[in-house]
This record gives structure tokens, sequence and C-alpha cells, in this order.
């Protein structure tokens, strides 16, 4: 063992002190030197220095001066344990360093991880809104069509072009149905928030899909919630994604301020103009003890959405508590998206 040779020589170099050379000087001082780096670059458990120390006492003993056998074991102390136990030392510092940044690095790309699911989970929420909309108006052109078809005035060539109408919207809306029907399989999310906000959500019934802001609203207060309303600018119909996502970001909001600041006061204000409509949900500080917190993924899946309609969103701390802010244009939602 090589610490047990290095102890050994320590020990035998700490004899007849008296008149030291200057060459048995210079061996304490690579003896330091090779117990440290032995400490701090050789996989040595700390029983192998305990092995290297008992050792040496049969050196020791053998010498019939009590004080150089004292001297010598000195020296052992000096020259070889401490450079050992400061290089050991130095080895576990830089292993934790290195098991702390491996961590760190773990972290972060399980981090990543979950706001790509959080994207994927929002992409297939968007696909389904788009399955209400457009499937709906696909379902209206095929039973108009099949009014045409049935007209008396029509020629035959138009009733043969109004039956190939029918037949693609008929068409259209079974692939758009399976293909909605493929991305909730791959991407679907639980449904820890549709039912209600927060901590109160099993006490609240499952969301319409044509719910309003104002409704959902309605349903926060009822569950518990202090929540104000404003809504201000024109009331124009906005498009269907659009819609969609300004209820999403005021759900998610108002689920992040249940779970994380219980019984705070929340202002939902709603500003639409002829060009983008722009959403805000702010708390105040919490007024009682925070519930465990979640994921962090819901923020991810709402910039993912916002971003695919052409919008922006922040959120972070607001005076006392945190606020979110979405902004749409409200005439091009579908024309991002198809994009």
């Amino acid at each position: 063992m090589i610490l047990a040779v290095i102890a050994e020589i320590s020990v035998v170099n700490g004899l007849r002190l008296d008149d030291v050379p200057p060459w048995r000087q210079l061996l304490f001082a690579v003896l330091a030197v090779a117990a440290y780096l032995h400490g701090r670059h050789l996989p040595e458990r700390r029983d192998g220095l305990l092995l290297a120390v008992a050792a040496t006492p049969g050196a020791v003993f053998v010498v019939p001066d009590f004080w150089e056998g004292v001297t010598a074991l000195m020296a052992l102390g000096l020259f070889v344990v401490l450079p050992w136990l400061a290089g050991r030392f130095r080895r576990q510092q830089a292993e934790l360093v290195l098991a702390g940044r491996e961590r760190v690095a773990r972290l972060e790309r399980e981090q990543e991880l979950i706001a790509e699911r959080a994207r994927l989970r929002e992409r297939a929420r968007i696909a389904a809104d788009m399955h209400d909309s457009l499937g709906h108006e696909l379902a209206l052109i095929a039973l108009r069509a099949g009014a045409l078809e049935l007209a008396a005035d029509m020629t035959e060539p138009n009733r043969e072009a109004v039956a190939r109408l029918r037949a693609c919207a008929v068409t259209a809306t079974d692939r758009l149905r399976r293909t909605v029907g493929v991305l909730r399989e791959t991407g679907a999310a639980p449904a820890d928030v549709t039912g209600g906000v927060g901590d109160v959500a099993s006490r609240t019934p499952t969301q319409p899909p044509d719910e309003t802001v104002e409704a959902l609203v309605d349903r926060a207060r009822d569950a518990g919630m202090a929540v104000e309303f404003r809504h201000d600018g024109e009331p124009a119909a906005l498009p269907p994604l659009v819609d969609r996502a300004v209820h999403r970001v005021v759900q998610e909001s108002l689920t992040n301020a249940a779970r994380h600041a219980p019984g705070a006061d929340v202002l939902v204000h709603v500003e639409r103009s002829a060009r983008a409509v722009a959403v805000t949900v702010r708390n105040s500080a919490a007024r009682h003890e925070p519930g465990p917190p979640g994921g962090g993924s819901g923020l991810a899946g709402l910039r993912e959405r916002v971003r695919l309609l052409g919008g922006t969103l922040r959120a972070g701390p607001h005076e006392s508590g945190f606020a979110v802010t979405a902004r749409f244009p409200s005439g091009q939602g579908e024309s991002e998206v198809s994009r």
C-alpha cells in the first residue's frame, strides 16, 4: 500500500532530529506532497490511513529512546496524516461540486421536458378548440349543401356539384375528428383545473366547451374566491381560438392564484379593441398558507398557445402579489395558427 510506505518513511525520517541534514528536511516536504496527492487523487478510503498509521508503531518501539519515538509519531502526524486529510477533503469537495453540477443539469433537463410536455398538451387543446369551431362550421356547410341538393329548381350538373361539396364537407369533418382524436391521445393532460379552480376544483362542475370568461369568474366566486371582473372596450365577438385562449389565460391564472395565494383578492380585467384584446389577472398577497407547489407547467402551456396566436404573455410578481398579462390580435388568430 502506497500510503503505508509513505507513513513508514516518515516515521524513519522522524528519528534522530537533533541534527537534520537538508536532504532529510526536503524529504519531509516530499512526503507531505505525496500524502496530499494520495488523498486528493487516489480512491483510498479513510480506513487505509488508519491501517498505515497502525503499521508504524513497530518501527517506533524498536527505538530505545522513547522521545525519539514520540518525535517520529509527531512527524507522521504532521507530514503524512494532515496532508492526506487535506487532500481527501479537497477530493470530497470536488466530488460534491461535480455532483451538484450534474444535479442542476438533470433538473434543467427535467424542467425542459416538463415545459415541452406542457406545450404539447396546449397544442392538443388548441386542436380540440379548432375541432369545436371548424367542425361546427363544416357540419353547417354539409347541411346547407344537402338542402340545396334537394331544391326543385337545381339543374342536374349543379345538383351533382352540390353533392360533391356535401361529400367533401363530410369527409373533412371526419378527418378533422380523427386528427384531433390522435392529438388528444398523444398530448392529453390530466384534468386538474378544468373542473374548477385550485383546491376547490372538486366542488365546481366541469366547464362547458363554450363557457365565457364571465361564467368562469362566477364559478370561481361561487367556489370561495374573492374575484372582481372588469370588462372594457367594444363587445365585438372574438374569433373562436382567441376567445378560447382568453378563457385559458383566466382559468390558469385563477388556478395559480387559488393554489399559491389562497385568500387573496383577484382582479380579472379584459379589454377589447378593434385590433387587439388584452387580459390581465392580478392577485394580492396570500392571506392563508399556500398549498404544495405544482408542476409549474401551466404558464409554459399558456405561452405556447399565446405564441401560436401571435400574441404576447407576461407573468411575474406585481407589487405584493402576482400578475399575468396576455395580449392577442383580435382578428388574426386563425391565420397565425394556420401558418
